[in-house]
């Protein structure tokens, strides 16, 4: 993570930046600045860019912290931001989004097109009964209905929860409860690596125990023959047929829920997010031009689901809000060949991607030749989100996909705070491998040691010292949870939970989660710093690293390494990494045991779920929140594969005695 190298914006791209952009440090100084003196002021210039049925009369409401209210006492509407401001102008036929199903079926929606649909539903949904206030879940794959059915649910003032559509049943049945929705949508199925996810199927499943849904809506994807309960259960087209493509959005105050959204916890139970409607959007809409340099003729591509925050904030609205162009792509990067991703930039003439590091690396591990046999010259920004990316992995995205001529913006931020929070500004930041670079205007980051006093470099918590508009309210139903979760540990700040290093010229890194911190001998080491090590090694494509209880050092470094295609895992490897790790960090961090594993357990977001692989080294159970985790099985294996390596070390043990 010491990676010293500083890549300046090129100038092509300065010199033809948007004009929501700064083209310069000194832009980004005077926005900072100006952010920082007077923030309700800056916001509130950031939200008159949106339209209100009605104009707030105060900007922030702080008087009960941790409680905000942002621009209150204003009105307005998500869905009608996402598209009827865009009728009156030329974008009503602009391609609001363009689809690639994973069979490569495709469609393009204009934003006529989608205001017609979005109305539609919502009227249908109206005609059952359904209005503002009930609670929906969306459980439905990666297609335009999926973004259609968020904004006709935005559209009545129902909030909704969308459920990723390769969660279980089990793990859909606990969210409708926890939301107690009235309403599910979902589909027939759905194609993941040339298979079909019965998504009905899960759903009928889950509902033998839920009381609260009266209405299934399902649209049919694959045509598949599925059950269909008389009286709950509705087909999408069925219901939409010959109903009025008018539908006048529902004025909603600021403070409105716009959606709940559920992420793990570290107890079994997750935890249901919650976000309203103006500052939300402000703030989407805003860090959509700043970070992405947005031109009207730019394709979009966020590779996320929108089951994620992600999808939700830089797939659907925060794209939609500033009249963009987006793709929607159903199935996997890899399928059926690996440049499947290459092959869709190449086709659609994509000119921003954004995407995980963990993608990165799984690109790095299948070799230079698919994108290297692709057209990438469109592409003229690129960005990562999810997780720290390693420098080495930068400078892969940087060389072979970039051509060394596109920005690379490596954001920071998380499901609670809504939207971007540390990004480089494409035309003005110089990039430095690995670091986040500097928070946005109105976001004030700061750094403090562990009682709670400011840093201005080294190590220490990142917290948030002042609210900002895009900010969790609470968790659903669970405001003492909200309090201790996020603002106990340094009252008046909001604990992001990670730990960063501030440089010498105020750059962030940020090192991951602070119970990824591995204590060896009484010394602190990240492990996110050892991972970036190991990455850098020409062998390996991925890595993670966590700790365990040690009788003598009170925690042992444990190291899960994913090899390249063309290396055998075997002790002479495992050595030479080890002996890799201390030439590059020292001794102190000797991992206790390298794994060679197949696959990381990962949630459907791309991040990988070290809490599990440490309940793995310590017990070789999993009893924390698993709903999130993409593929279960990689977690049985990896437990059975510690089970077997201690039962190996046993016996040479024993051997030796």
């Amino acid at each position: 993570m010491n990676e010293t190298t500083v890549f300046p914006p090129p100038k092509h791209f300065t010199e033809q930046a948007a004009s929501a952009s700064a083209r310069s440090m000194a832009d980004y100084e005077r926005m900072y600045a100006a952010a920082a003196s007077e923030p309700e002021r800056f916001w509130a210039e950031q939200a008159a860019q949106l339209d209100w049925s009605a104009k707030w009369n105060k900007v922030l409401d702080w008087s009960k912290p941790p409680f905000a209210k942002w621009f209150v006492g204003g009105t307005l509407n998500a869905s009608a931001n996402c598209i009827d401001r865009h009728l009156s102008t030329w974008r009503r036929n602009k391609a609001a989004i363009l689809w690639e199903g994973e069979n490569f079926e495709q469609r393009t929606l204009t934003y006529q097109e989608l205001h017609r649909k979005v109305a539609k539903l919502a009227n249908a949904m109206k005609a059952l009964g359904l209005k503002k206030g009930v609670r929906s879940i969306i459980y439905m794959p990666m297609v335009p209905e999926a973004a259609v059915a968020m904004l006709a649910c935005a559209r009545l003032g129902m909030p909704h929860s969308v459920v990723f559509g390769g969660f279980s049943a089990e793990a859909l049945k606990t969210r409708i409860n926890d939301l107690e929705a009235t309403v599910v949508l979902t589909a027939d199925a759905s194609l993941r690596r040339g298979k079909e996810v019965l998504l009905k199927q899960n759903v009928d499943e889950a509902l033998k125990d839920c009381p609260s849904v009266q209405h299934v809506i399902v649209y049919k994807r694959l045509g598949r023959m599925i059950e269909m309960k008389q009286g709950r259960d509705h087909w999408w087209d069925d219901l939409t047929f010959g109903v009025s493509e008018v539908c006048q959005a529902e004025p909603l105050d600021s403070e409105h829920p716009l959606y709940v959204l559920y992420t793990s916890g570290t107890t079994g139970k997750p935890k249901g997010v919650v976000h309203t409607t103006g500052g939300y959007m402000t703030q989407a809409l805003a860090t959509m031009k700043w970070v992405f340099d947005l031109k009207e003729e730019d394709v979009f591509w966020c590779t996320a689901d929108i089951g994620w925050v992600t999808g939700h904030t830089y797939v659907v609205y925060g794209p939609l809000a500033a009249g963009a162009t987006v793709l929607m792509y159903e199935g996997a990067p890899d399928w059926p060949k690996p440049d499947r991703f290459w092959r869709i930039i190449e086709k659609y003439r994509v000119s921003i991607f954004y995407t995980s590091p963990t993608a990165i690396r799984a690109f790095i591990r299948q070799g230079d030749d698919w994108p290297n046999g692709r057209d990438l010259s469109s592409l003229r920004l690129l960005g990562t989100v999810g997780e720290p990316i390693n420098p080495a992995a930068w400078q892969w995205y940087w060389k072979t996909i970039g051509k060394e001529r596109c920005p690379i913006i490596d954001t920071w931020w998380q499901t609670e705070t809504g939207g971007i929070m540390i990004s480089p500004l494409p035309a003005a930041t110089p990039m430095k491998p690995g670091s986040a670079t500097k928070p946005l205007p109105g976001v004030a980051l700061e750094l403090v040691d562990e009682h709670g006093k400011a840093i201005d470099k080294g190590k220490g918590f990142l917290t948030i010292a002042r609210p900002w508009p895009g900010m969790l309210r609470t968790l659903y139903k669970d405001d003492e949870r909200f309090e201790q979760n996020y603002w106990s540990q340094y009252p008046g700040r909001y604990f992001t939970g990670d730990t960063a290093v501030r440089d010498e010229d105020g750059y962030l890194w940020v090192l991951g989660r602070n119970d990824d911190v591995i204590k060896v001998s009484g010394h602190r080491i990240s492990g996110v710093e050892i991972e970036s090590v190991l990455v850098a090694n020409k062998n390996v494509a991925e890595a993670a690293v966590v700790g365990a209880p040690h009788d003598i050092k009170g925690e042992a470094i444990h190291a899960f390494v994913t090899l390249k295609a063309n290396v055998q895992p075997s002790d002479a490897v495992a050595h030479e990494l080890s002996d890799w790790i201390v030439k590059e960090i020292g001794a102190l961090a000797r991992p206790e045991r390298i794994h060679f594993v197949a696959a990381l357990p990962k949630t459907r977001s791309g991040k990988i779920m070290r809490r599990l692989m440490r309940e793995i080294v310590t017990t070789h159970k999993v009893a924390g929140d698993t709903s999130t985790l993409e593929d279960y099985s990689v977690v049985v294996q990896l437990s059975q594969q510690g089970k077997e390596e201690d039962e190996i070390l046993g016996a040479k043990a024993g051997n030796k005695k």
